[in-house]
């Protein structure tokens, strides 16, 4: 009993991670219909976001306070980027067909993915002489910084191990849900948000910003994905620029099973897409080597027999 009951908590851990990230999918496309394929990269540029904040101001520095301050720059740096992306890449494409939005966020995650890996430490791209603040190369895994408090010993009840790590990632999730809930059922932003998901015409007719709002929605998802890049961080103790790719689709999985374009799917999607994983890591044919064959054969089954998830409702297409 104790060993299931260790692999739930796993389970809850590493889903925390899916769904943080899987809010981000089902926010965007719930209000534009776009399947964001780079949002595993915006994933990993928080991470590393996180990392530079890190070196930049706090080099050999651990101590709890300094944890704020990298999720700063980690939710900077992810925003930043993602806001861009929707300016420059997606905007142009709204009418266009959906094939295209959909081959250009493939496109932008080979691109975010190999600037990281070729960029990051390279002093002719980021600093003209020298770089002074000594950044390690992405092409390989990088040591996350430590945090006093959340890195350090795990915790032992009744059997149970509970790392410091899975506990802030856990909160993070329970905070970001009850804010983002808050947010778009009690603020102004967020009944207009509702509204362009509806519909985004009648919205504009009304005197609603869309442009405004979809940014808004790209920045929201973008913000959950670079916490979840620090949490990674603090589990794994490192990164790489390919974490986002693997992730990503673990995400988009979770969103799918959850009901696409539904928030509080996609949370119960991350949650019950880990414990799965983690349940068949230890009870199914194969162990670890085979968790993403068992996750993404939930995808096909999902798809197949409720492809608008545990939460979602059949919905049609806009006249």
């Amino acid at each position: 009993m104790e060993l299931v009951a260790q692999q739930i908590v796993n389970g809850l851990t590493i889903g925390s991670l899916y769904a943080l990230i899987a809010v981000g999918y089902t926010v965007v496309y719930g209000i534009i219909q776009l399947i964001n394929f780079a949002h595993g990269e915006i994933f990993m540029i928080g991470a590393f976001g996180a990392l530079s904040t890190s070196l930049i101001l706090f080099p050999g520095q651990t101590a709890l306070w300094t944890l704020p301050l990298i999720l700063i720059g980690a939710v900077a740096a992810a925003v930043a980027v993602a806001v861009v992306m929707e300016r420059i890449a997606y905007r142009p494409l709204r009418n266009a067909p959906r094939l295209a939005p959909l081959i250009t966020a493939i496109g932008i995650s080979v691109f975010l993915q190999e600037l990281v890996r070729v960029g990051y430490n390279d002093p002719t791209l980021f600093i003209s002489d020298a770089n002074p603040f000594d950044f390690p190369s992405a092409k390989q895994k990088v040591v996350f910084p430590r945090v006093d408090g959340i890195s350090g010993e795990s915790f032992d009840l009744g059997g149970i191990i509970l790392q410091r790590p899975a506990i802030f990632t856990v909160a993070c999730l329970a905070i970001s849900a009850i804010w983002l809930w808050y947010y778009i059922n009690r603020t102004r932003s967020g009944r207009a948000m509702q509204a362009v998901s509806q519909d985004p015409d009648t919205a504009r007719l009304m005197g609603i910003n869309v442009d405004r709002i979809i940014v808004t929605a790209f920045a929201i998802g973008a913000a959950l994905a670079a916490v979840a890049g620090v949490a990674y961080g603090l589990q794994t103790t490192n990164i790489n620029f390919k974490m986002g790719f693997i992730y990503g689709l673990k995400a988009f999985t979770a969103a799918v099973l959850g009901g696409i374009g539904n928030i509080q799917g996609a949370v119960v999607g991350g949650l019950v897409l880990g414990i799965l994983e983690s349940i068949a890591i230890q009870y199914f044919p194969g162990g670890s080597p085979w968790k993403d064959i068992w996750a993404f054969s939930i995808l096909i089954l999902v798809l197949v027999f409720r492809p608008q998830g545990i939460m979602g409702a059949k919905v049609v297409d806009r006249a």
